[in-house]
């Protein structure tokens, strides 16, 4: 019976395996594989990561929110790889023995700024986020609860004195790219975002960048989930030189000294 119990686990863990490639790779538009390797990464690295994908073929990426992505692998989904935005989201899987822990390696950096839809002189003080943001403007940022993103703005802001001064001025969202979008179209004038996400929106501008001791250092860490010898591979290619390039190209800071 107890086999049976087994039997059937594994085959249900399968399907749903199956399942979420099919419906990923439709939602991506790309070739259907009968079982790909299937990545979740942190929504900021989405340009690079499409790349990398792309070259090593019969992958998948879905993108999210760090918090987000870091839920749903503890919820049983049936991920390969998991890239996030910050170490505490996969200390949290660590801890919940989630990811093969021997195989966990920080990846990439990043910094934080301030982008707004119009150029302005602007400096890191209460006065520049009032004139910017004027009367009913909202800061776009990612939660700041569970949003890497919005987890280092809130530490940036209390280490230079503005939280309380804006902390009830925020439009959170549940990804950096949201808060970027939000001020690419105008529904925000001030976002705080990563300095790689205001590179790839041409009609928003860096106003500001934050100093890098101002919050905890911005690192991205990756670690495998499943024994899948691709997944060894695909972390291995993040690490390698030609990785490595690809994230420098799109304005990410390698930490691999190859």
């Amino acid at each position: 019976a107890l086999a049976n119990a087994s039997r059937q686990r594994n085959s249900r863990a399968m399907s749903l395996r199956l399942l979420f490639s099919f419906a990923l790779s439709l939602a991506l538009g790309l070739p259907l594989a009968a079982d790909p390797l299937v990545v979740f990464a942190a929504a900021s690295l989405k340009e690079p990561m499409d790349k990398i994908a792309l070259e090593l073929g019969d992958t998948v990426v879905s993108y999210g929110g760090s918090g987000q992505l870091a839920r749903q692998v503890l919820l049983g989904a049936p991920a390969d790889v998991v890239v996030l935005a910050h170490p505490d989201w996969m200390d949290v899987l660590a801890q919940n023995k989630a990811i093969k822990p021997a195989s966990r390696v920080d990846v990439l950096g990043n910094t934080l700024v301030v982008i707004g839809h119009e150029q302005m002189p602007f400096d890191l003080l209460a006065p520049s986020f009032d004139r910017a943001l004027g009367r009913d403007g909202r800061l776009a940022m990612g939660l700041t609860s569970a949003v890497p993103a919005g987890q280092y703005g809130k530490a940036a802001l209390q280490s230079l004195d503005l939280w309380d001064h804006l902390s009830d001025r925020l439009a959170e969202v549940d990804s950096v790219r949201g808060a970027l979008a939000l001020v690419a179209r105008k529904e925000a004038p001030l976002g705080i975002v990563y300095a790689t996400d205001a590179l790839i929106v041409p009609t928003v501008h860096v106003l500001a960048t934050f100093p890098a001791d101002s919050h905890p250092s911005i690192i991205y860490p990756a670690a495998r989930i499943s024994d899948d010898p691709r997944a060894a591979a695909f972390l291995a290619h993040l690490m390698s030189a030609s990785g490595q390039e690809i994230f420098a190209r799109a304005g990410f800071i390698p930490l691999v000294q190859n």
